[in-house]
């Protein structure tokens, strides 16, 4: 019997990579690799890269540069970089380490096996193109073990937004949403598997539009259907835009027992100028207002967003804003970084906030959200909630899950187990989790 070889990948940036790369070693092992957790051991290092953060690229090469010495030991190695830096960057990966040998971008993953079959001649193997076809059709899932209790679920990719710091729309590629029916059935075998709770993915997850069988459904559409699949428990999905935040959805908030009352909206600054600037297209009144709708229909519901600081051009009273804003919503969690140029957008060409200032305004707003943070945290204190428990904690006989908020929760109950969805007290509040006692 032939051996498996033996597929390491490396998973970079947002959910939707972890979901691709999930999907590509599937693919692979239908070209007959099996995973392994160490490059050592590889026969074929994938690295499912990103391009959100700062240097990325740089980061990537840095990274492929360690493998250099293995690569010198096992000449038959065969080195990969998907995702959104080997969109933006292409053929120049290639050129500038050469010992790449495969370079494919988000939108050919069902290609992966045949771009191996090619590097395994010799070859480079590349395919950076926005095919026509739908890669989800191609990369279905294959039998397999039982996972844990929560899983993501891409539903929709791409994006039209175009806001002037981001690389999605060039990298992702334009808005495109999975056929309905394929979500249902790729749900059903995720339950099927041992999973009660999914987390739909989108990088405009709210924007979903695919095809359903009486015309296109929205994402509350959707999420009315999933609901209705038997022994799906809970469903969440991000990340949204302000502007897509329909009212059928808000209305979903209220009505669907199974989505949680957690709801992750980015809204990045506070001032309109600035988010003018961004081509967010939305106000800070107008997001503010659409908080208030979501609140009157689900008034337990934990906010959590997304904040850039230090944007071009951003002044002091542009950042206190932001500030205003962060103090009238209170958020649950909040996720705040300084600007960062993308070559190629347009924010990149415009005059830049001084570090040392950027700096400085990301410890005061960090310092706020971390403040109500602590403060919704200390409130759950009393409190009983839902937890699905998730896996063993650090301590002997912890168990830790997730709350309907989102929050970190570990009991001691050592005879539970990974996938029971359990009452809970809460008892008291940490810097990042909360501990509770069953009820």
């Amino acid at each position: 019997m032939t051996a498996h070889k033996k597929l390491f990948i490396k998973t970079y940036g947002c959910q939707m990579n972890v979901y691709d790369s999930e999907r590509m070693e599937e693919a692979m092992l239908k070209a007959g690799y099996e995973p392994t957790s160490t490059p050592d051991d590889a026969d074929m290092i994938l690295l499912n890269t990103c391009h959100i953060r700062e240097k990325a690229a740089e980061k990537v090469y840095s990274e492929l540069g360690r493998f250099k010495g293995l690569k010198e030991e096992k000449p038959d190695l065969k080195i990969g970089v998907a995702g959104c830096v080997a969109q933006a960057e292409g053929a120049e990966i290639v050129r500038r380490q050469p010992l790449v040998d495969l370079v494919v971008g988000p939108q050919s993953y069902h290609r992966l096996a045949e771009l191996v079959a090619k590097a395994d001649t010799g070859a480079k193997a590349l395919d950076t193109d926005f095919p026509a076809e739908d890669k989800f059709e191609h990369l279905s899932r294959r039998p397999k073990a039982r996972r844990g209790p929560t899983a993501f679920l891409t539903v929709q990719e791409g994006c039209d937004k175009f806001c002037a710091f981001c690389v999605v729309p060039y990298t992702r590629g334009a808005e495109v949403s999975r056929p309905a029916a394929r979500v249902l059935e790729e749900a059903r075998d995720l339950v099927d598997r041992g999973v009660r709770e999914v987390t739909l993915l989108g990088q405009n997850v709210n924007a979903y539009h695919g095809a359903g069988t009486d015309g296109d459904w929205t994402l509350a559409r959707l999420v009315r259907e999933l609901a209705r699949v038997d022994g799906l428990e809970r469903i969440r999905y991000t990340t949204s835009h302000p502007n897509d935040m329909g009212d059928d959805l808000i209305a979903a908030h209220a009505e669907v027992e199974e989505l949680m009352p957690y709801l992750h909206l980015p809204v990045q600054s506070g001032s309109d100028r600035i988010l003018k600037r961004m081509n967010r297209q939305h106000t800070a009144e107008s997001y503010l207002r659409l908080i208030e709708k979501i609140r009157a229909a689900r008034p337990d519901i934990l906010m959590s967003g997304d904040f850039i600081v230090g944007f071009p051009e951003e002044t002091e009273e542009d950042f206190q804003a932001t500030l205003d804003l962060v103090e009238a919503v209170g958020y649950g969690y909040a996720y705040s970084f300084k600007y960062s140029t993308r070559p190629g957008t347009p924010a990149a060409e415009r005059p830049q906030v001084g570090a040392d200032e950027a700096d400085d305004r990301l410890q005061r707003l960090q310092a706020l959200i971390t403040r109500q943070q602590r403060e919704i945290q200390d409130a759950m204190v009393g409190r009983q909630v839902k937890v699905l428990f998730e896996k063993a904690g650090r301590k002997p006989g912890q168990m830790v899950g997730k709350s309907e908020y989102l929050h970190a929760v570990h009991v001691d109950a050592p005879d539970l187990q990974p996938g029971e969805l359990r009452d809970v007290e809460i008892v008291e509040a940490g810097a990042n989790s909360l501990a509770g006692r069953l009820v």
